[in-house]
C-alpha cells in the first residue's frame, strides 16, 4: 500500500479514530447514568457499544504511519443527560457516521487509491447503522412505558441469576435472588 502521509485518507483516519474514541467514552458515561436510572439492560448495550467503538478505533489506528497530523474536526460536546435524551443523542452521532462520515470518507480513500481502507470505512458504517437503529429502538421503549412493559405476554429474564418470568410486565423483584425490576430483560434466545 502506498504511503498514507499527507493524504485526505490519512486526516480522515485520524478524524474517525479520534470521533471513535470519544463515542467510546460517552458512551461509557452514558452507561453509568442508564444503570442510575434503572435501566441495567440499557447500561450493558451503551458498554457493549463504547466495546465496539474502541474496536473501531484500533482497526482505523492500525493504518496510521505515525508522526503528527493535523486535523480540524468538531466532535459532540454534549453533556451526559437522561438516559433517553443520551439515546437520542447516540442515535444521532451513529446516524452521522453511517450516512454521511463514512460514506464520504470511503469515498475519498478509494480516490486516493486506498482501496482496503475503503472498505473499512464501509464495513465500519454498516456497524454503525445497527448502532442507530438499536438506540433509536431504545429511546422508543422509553417514550412508550415499553422497557418493563409490553402488549403481549413475553418471558423477562433477569440478568443477575437467569430467572424466567412469563407476563406483559416484568416483576418488581426477582423472587430468585431479590433484585428489582431494573434487572430484568425481554428474553431473547440467539443460539
Amino acid at each position: 500500500m502506498a504511503s498514507l502521509k499527507g493524504t485526505r485518507t490519512e486526516k480522515n483516519l485520524l478524524t474517525a479514530f479520534a470521533g471513535e474514541s470519544q463515542a467510546r467514552n460517552r458512551y461509557t458515561y452514558f452507561a453509568s447514568a442508564a444503570k442510575k436510572e434503572g435501566y441495567i439492560q440499557i447500561s450493558e448495550i451503551f458498554t457493549e457499544t463504547a466495546n465496539q467503538e474502541k474496536e473501531h478505533a484500533k482497526r482505523l489506528f492500525k493504518f496510521l504511519e505515525g508522526g503528527e497530523v493535523e486535523i480540524i474536526a468538531a466532535f459532540p460536546a454534549g453533556v451526559i443527560g437522561t438516559t433517553l435524551e443520551n439515546l437520542k443523542e447516540a442515535a444521532a452521532g451513529e446516524e452521522y457516521e453511517w450516512t454521511q462520515m463514512y460514506p464520504d470518507f470511503a469515498a475519498v480513500a478509494k480516490e486516493e487509491g486506498f482501496g482496503a481502507i475503503a472498505t473499512v470505512f464501509e464495513m465500519i458504517a454498516i456497524a454503525e447503522k445497527q448502532h442507530d437503529k438499536r438506540y433509536v429502538g431504545l429511546a422508543a421503549n422509553i417514550e412508550a412505558g415499553k422497557v418493563f412493559k409490553k402488549e403481549t405476554s413475553v418471558k423477562w429474564r433477569c440478568r443477575n441469576c437467569g430467572y424466567v418470568h412469563e407476563g406483559e410486565e416484568a416483576i418488581e423483584m426477582c423472587p430468585a435472588c431479590a433484585h428489582p425490576q431494573a434487572h430484568f430483560e425481554v428474553l431473547a434466545e440467539n443460539w
